[in-house]
């Protein structure tokens, strides 16, 4: 358990990796490329399909295409791993992707392009093989994406996409085992990180990056969500995701619940209101959830936002995407329950939001309950 944490962190770490390779630096692909990837990232697959076959043609024997078809399943699959013949058809492009990579570092083992989409193609496997429980192929793709990632810190100062991975190394080999100290006696096996030094190369990425913006984006609003407690600085990014690529259910949820974290209501319902209308399986738990928090905070009705956060709970959650608002339907239940004088019933939901809970902001709610 303690070594599948510790590679889960690394396979986190490494998870939508993309390169500027060699053959990009031609400004017609590159902005193909580019092209391809905000169509995966705003939900287009079938435009996105013809893009990646163009490029497939003109450069079959790079492993830019199949990296952006595993790319685009990942989305399209939402959550991916439920789905087997999605699951197969990523498997086969990620070994496509690493095959490729592979030749190109045995021409140069240290050539950037082959170290970025191996990296890219080790991680994809071992993030899939984590969210399916197959901890033995997570452990075994990560250990690979370590090594990768390691050569990938002294490339940063040529492709300022490098720095999304070495800023979210530097935060999270430090964050993670304050967070889980049963991993700490095995961190002496990696290299020290910098959290501050970490946020500050993600932001670079974010702001500069070709590949990685939105992957940087992302996860830095998920850090200051989940960890640094400052909801109003996740917003700058989750705004940008949210405004940018309007039909992607993930930027939507983690938008609308930074607004929502903020304190920005009537900002945050327009965004409620547009995931109301996707088809996503992930949706309805966090539409929910967002309802109840509109409900209790901004509209300061405890009896609909009780319903909804009860609604909410009956809906099954992903352990990858949506399972913090469980703990938020338990939270705001126990509030209410607080509110109305029952502290027994109080208590015994903050119990059940702790045993889900990972945000730091909440789990002190809960904590300080008395």
């Amino acid at each position: 358990m303690i070594l599948k944490n510790i590679f889960f962190l690394l396979s986190f770490l490494c998870l939508s990796v993309l390169a500027r390779a060699q053959a990009l630096t031609e400004s017609g692909l590159q902005q193909t490329v580019l092209k391809t990837l905000d169509l995966i990232y705003n939900f287009e697959f079938t435009e996105a399909d013809v893009l990646i076959r163009q490029i497939q043609t003109r450069y079959p024997q790079h492993p830019i295409s199949p990296i952006l078809r595993a790319t685009q399943l990942e989305l399209q699959y939402l959550p991916l791993h439920e789905n087997k013949a999605a699951t197969a058809q990523f498997i086969q492009a990620a070994n496509q992707g690493l095959d490729l990579a592979k030749k190109m570092l045995d021409k140069n083992e240290n050539d950037p392009e082959g170290v970025f989409f191996a990296l890219t193609a080790h991680s994809y496997l071992a993030s899939l093989y984590n969210n399916k429980g197959e901890s033995l192929k997570a452990v075994g793709e990560s250990k690979k994406a370590y090594n990768f990632l390691r050569t990938g810190f002294d490339l940063a100062n040529k492709n300022p996409d490098f720095h999304f991975t070495s800023g979210l190394y530097n935060y999270y080999i430090e964050r993670y085992p304050m967070d889980h100290s049963i991993v700490r006696p095995f961190m002496f096996f990696f290299q020290d990180g910098d959290m501050a030094q970490g946020l500050k190369q993600m932001d670079m990425a974010a702001r500069k990056g070709a590949f990685m913006r939105v992957g940087a984006n992302y996860y830095l609003a998920h850090i200051y969500l989940k960890h640094e407690m400052s909801p109003s600085k996740a917003a700058v990014y989750t705004k940008y995701l949210a405004d940018k690529y309007p039909n992607n259910p993930l930027f939507g949820m983690i938008n609308a619940e930074a607004l929502l974290l903020s304190g920005r209501y009537a900002e945050a319902r327009p965004y409620v209101q547009r995931l109301k209308q996707m088809s996503n399986k992930l949706v309805p738990l966090a539409v929910n959830t967002f309802e109840g928090m509109l409900a209790e905070y901004a509209d300061k009705d405890d009896k609909e936002a009780l319903q909804f956060y009860e609604a909410g709970l009956k809906l099954p959650f992903s352990e990858s995407y949506t399972k913090e608002y469980h703990a938020f339907d338990y939270s705001g239940i126990a509030r209410i329950a607080a509110r109305a004088n029952d502290p027994n019933r109080a208590k015994m939901y903050y119990k059940k939001a702790l045993a889900v809970g990972e945000y730091k902001s909440l789990v002190r709610e809960a904590k300080a309950y008395k």
